[in-house]
């Protein structure tokens, strides 16, 4: 099979699945049921095609397919985000649109913050950067953890909303920031798209085939936080989506162009996000959240990850 015909069915399957989702099933007012369920799928396509973006460019950077970006903290962030304005001023105290600016701000002045410092020094490769992110996360969960356990019993449950990806009462106007700040960030990516398959062969061949390295790793590790902060903000974490989707893309088009493979890794991210929305509201009949389902999925996908990468 090309890698068209492959392309070209996974775009059948989504739109399939999409209009299943979109017409199946539907019990009520029409006028009131489709539009929300456009707004459902709006946000899938975003967070989807973002995530998968983000993690297949934080891979190809890293030279490591079972890293993705939360590796630096941003989803941990988030949670003491969210924890914290709770914590100290209520569930009330920041409008949901407040709420969105100022996560995907804090997220980013992080990441400025932590680039920084990282890469003040020459010497300091990208692994300290993500040793000191990791470590950086873990502290930040357990300050999350730390308030969680302090806060009142009421508070808490709009804590535990936090901690979850979901789809459901997905406002407009989050939807309107979140697709130009989307389209922004596409638009300045596209100068680099060309050098992603020569920084695919590692630092020195690309160095040596006259890629700006640092220049071009530096931004691009910009564009991956900022995709990655407005889709947590938009709908909260998932954690592992994005190591699924990229490493199946892998698999599936068994190839190393990265427009082939960034294609396919955001249809199979629409797909598994769509699929998972069905399988919460027409299976499950929202006992249990999207992210549990692909959570679940995607850790057992890690797990077998890197039992093959030790036996390799």
């Amino acid at each position: 099979m090309t890698h068209k015909w492959k392309l070209g069915s996974l775009a059948a399957a989504a739109v399939a699945l999409i209009a299943v989702f979109l017409f199946a099933n539907m019990i009520g007012s029409f006028d009131y049921v489709f539009p929300r369920r456009v707004f459902k799928v709006l946000a899938i396509v975003m967070t989807g095609g973002a995530i998968a973006f983000a993690t297949l460019v934080f891979q190809t950077i890293t030279n490591n397919r079972i890293l993705t970006p939360s590796i630096i903290g941003l989803d941990s962030l988030y949670m003491l985000l969210q924890t914290f304005v709770i914590f100290a001023f209520g569930s009330m105290s920041l409008s949901a649109e407040l709420n969105f600016i100022f996560s995907i701000a804090l997220m980013m002045v992080f990441v400025a913050l932590l680039y920084r410092l990282m890469f003040k020094r020459e010497g300091r490769n990208l692994y300290f950067l993500l040793l000191v992110g990791l470590v950086l996360g873990t502290l930040f969960g357990s300050l999350s953890t730390f308030m969680q356990v302090l806060i009142d019993p009421n508070e808490f449950m709009r804590v535990q909303d936090k901690m979850f990806a979901s789809f459901n009462n997905i406002r407009t106007d989050l939807l309107l920031f979140a697709a130009i700040g989307l389209a922004l960030i596409g638009l300045y990516s596209m100068r680099f798209m060309k050098f992603l398959d020569v920084l695919a062969l590692g630092r020195e061949q690309a160095v040596n085939l006259g890629i700006p390295y640092d220049y071009t790793v530096k931004r691009l590790l910009i564009i991956v936080a900022l995709l990655i902060a407005i889709s947590t903000a938009l709908v909260g974490p998932i954690t592992f989506l994005g190591l699924l989707v990229a490493n199946v893309a892998h698999q599936f088009m068994k190839t190393y162009r990265h427009s082939l493979l960034i294609a396919g890794s955001m249809l199979i991210s629409i797909i598994a996000l769509v699929g998972g929305q069905l399988l919460v509201e027409r299976v499950f009949t929202f006992s249990t959240t999207l992210s549990v389902i692909i959570n679940f999925i995607g850790g057992g996908y890690f797990l077998y990850l890197l039992l093959r990468e030790n036996r390799t």
